[in-house]
């Protein structure tokens, strides 16, 4: 004979599904309400009905155990009931374990951000390297900063000049010293986990971006303000993520390839334009120092192309970067440009930015004020072979 044997007591379940935000009206039965109310569905919609998901499973967990155990109170050696129904009973009676209790309880993880998650460096975040920081591919993002400056230089390019006579102007134009400086990068992930594995912790990635910058003579009414240079910059680049460990806590967190293609757009004896291909490189110590290195090689041209000649001379074969984040409002930059042969001229550009206001639902504004010395050549393509020192000072929008 099949006897089934109820538990007489609801209310530890009851005191972990009010745990769980749930009204105990619903569950406060007795045993015969419970009886003459389909005990095997009441559990299931008990333990459908909670909200945490570590304490509905260990609600199910625990039910799933009573098929086959003896409920707590039966006599030793007595049939004891298999059926739903049974078990369903003997289920009301039970408390969840301690980590599923502390699991109700506990506040929802906070959504992922993927590259706004500062949770992750800012290194981590604007190469997209890890699993958390990831934001997709085809959405647009910034990468170098969108900014609009005042610049005013020591000395201004009237009449550019090049190793080709075809690229030399012959007349002077009055440009002046002061002048808008404005610069729009914007970039894209074309793909993804090329060479990383998809359920790994990495993500290597395959970018394009376009930078265009522009002098401005806004203030000169008697050239009808021109524009005095626009350069355009195209690029395609891949990045893959390294987690090495340097000494002094410093570590090695990406590296990458790329082809680039500047020019200004101009039919000569204006025209300026070149192609290269880079590597890259980039480090970070903590999330308050990064360095970052590239070099690269331009891809020859016949003589009666080139526009301008021995442009890697003036310009650099390499570049190295120091960012440090002073504080939460405060970073400042250094890049340096040389050729590495002795030969060459290079430049040298100190940046500092401050944020301004608050971000959108409380994170970090994008928005800086941006101040920056530059000295050396190249400061635009026109300039590639002209020496000068230029202030400006303005705003800028990091990514976006």
């Amino acid at each position: 004979m099949t006897t089934t044997k109820f538990l007489r007591s609801p209310a530890p379940l009851a005191a972990s599904l009010l745990m769980a935000g749930l009204p105990l009206g619903s569950f406060a039965q007795t045993p015969a309400a419970a009886s003459s109310s389909s005990p095997a569905a009441t559990v299931w919609q008990q333990c459908t009905a909670l909200s945490d998901g570590n304490a509905r499973l260990a609600c199910f967990d625990q039910w799933a155990q009573q098929q086959s155990q003896q409920p707590l109170g039966s006599p030793q050696g007595q049939a004891v009931a298999t059926t739903p129904a049974a078990s369903a009973n003997a289920m009301v009676g039970l408390t969840p374990p301690a980590s599923a209790l502390a699991a109700a309880d506990a506040p929802a993880p906070a959504p992922i951000g993927g590259c706004r998650n500062d949770g992750y460096t800012e290194m981590s975040r604007f190469w997209e390297l890890e699993a958390g920081t990831d934001c997709g591919t085809f959405s647009f993002r910034g990468y170098r900063p969108l900014s609009v400056s005042f610049a005013v230089g020591d000395k201004v390019n009237r009449q550019p000049s090049s190793l080709n006579p075809v690229n030399s102007a012959t007349t002077e134009t009055d440009y002046q010293k002061q002048e808008m400086r404005i610069q729009l990068s914007v970039r894209t992930k074309l793909a993804q986990n090329l060479l990383t594995d998809p359920n790994g912790k990495l993500r290597d990635s395959l970018w394009i971006g376009y930078t265009g910058l522009s002098y401005w003579q806004v203030f000169n009414s008697d050239l009808s303000r021109p524009f005095r240079t626009t350069d355009h910059q195209p690029e395609i680049f891949y990045v893959y993520p390294t987690t090495a460990q340097l000494p002094f806590g410093w570590r090695w967190r990406y590296s990458g390839i790329g082809l680039e293609h500047q020019s200004n757009g101009q039919s000569d004896p204006l025209s300026r334009s070149w192609n290269r291909t880079y590597l890259m490189t980039g480090f970070e110590l903590d999330n308050r120092l990064q360095l970052q290195a590239k070099i690269w090689h331009r891809i020859n041209e016949s003589a009666e192309d080139d526009n301008n000649p021995n442009i890697q001379n003036y310009i650099g074969r390499s570049e190295l970067k120091l960012g440090w984040n002073v504080n939460q409002r405060n970073w400042m930059g250094v890049t340096a440009r040389g050729s590495l042969n002795g030969h060459g001229k290079g430049s040298g550009r100190v940046e500092w930015m401050h944020t301004l206001g608050d971000g959108w639902m409380g994170g970090k504004s994008n928005l800086r004020l941006h101040a920056q010395v530059f000295h050396g050549y190249g400061d635009s393509l026109i300039d590639y072979n002209y020496k000068r020192t230029v202030f400006s000072l303005g705003f800028s929008l990091l990514d976006f």
